[in-house]
């Protein structure tokens, strides 16, 4: 064997080596991707149970939080868990209010969180909303501001038995270490579009009829 063919064998065995590191390198690399962390995150829509938040109020949600990914639910944290918890306490000494579902975005601050709520009400409307409020023609009484909203509406439904229809409240508020941030109208907008979002999917979960008087969509100008 000539020692010319000996060096371009060397080399040729040296290249092979070089490419197999190389690929080695890159096999790693992948591994380390799939060890990752899986991202346990979900869309708006998929939020609460699924089928409670519109696609409008998943883009009021980013308006709000400034996010459009979020942290999944738990299995207590659904509009068909909390519309069952309300109407199995209907007429009995149970709690009267409850929780829906918690939002939290996606790398969010700490107890920085929407909160979703149901409350029974009992007797007349009393009192008149704070000044932060726009009154809006949702239901019996529908309120938003730039970090909260509420609908009442009346519900006369198999699920929940009596001569006169029950009246449920449901609310949406803001808790943050930080103040609201960007457009006090198109914030309070976004308060109103999420919270008749939660109040519709509370009526049709309920099955009250034609939907507690809500819409379909929601109504934005004032009474």
């Amino acid at each position: 064997m000539s020692r010319t063919s000996s060096h371009s064998r060397r080399g040729l065995l040296g290249a092979v080596i070089a490419v197999s590191l190389a690929a080695g390198a890159v096999g790693c690399t992948d591994g380390e991707s799939i060890d990752a962390a899986p991202d346990d995150s979900t869309g708006p829509t998929e939020l609460c149970g699924g089928n409670v938040i519109s696609a409008e109020a998943g883009k009021a949600l980013k308006v709000i939080t400034g996010a459009s990914r979020f942290e999944g639910s738990g299995p207590d944290g659904t509009v068909v868990f909390a519309a069952k918890w309300l109407s199995e306490g209907y007429g009995s000494p149970a709690p009267d209010d409850g929780g829906i579902c918690d939002i939290y975005a996606q790398n969010s601050a700490a107890g920085d969180r929407l909160e979703a709520t149901w409350e029974l009400v009992w007797g007349p409307l009393k009192g008149e909303p704070a000044a932060k409020f726009r009154v809006l023609p949702m239901g019996e009484r529908a309120l938003a501001a730039p970090d909260a909203g509420s609908i009442q509406f009346a519900c006369r439904s198999e699920k929940l038995p009596g001569s006169t229809p029950a009246h449920i409240d449901i609310g949406v508020e803001r808790w943050s270490p930080e103040d609201p941030e960007g457009d006090p109208e198109k914030l309070t907008d976004a308060y109103a579009t999420v919270v008749h979002s939660f109040a519709l999917a509370m009526a049709k979960e309920l099955r009250c009829e034609n939907n507690g008087g809500l819409e379909p969509w929601p109504v934005l100008d004032p009474a």
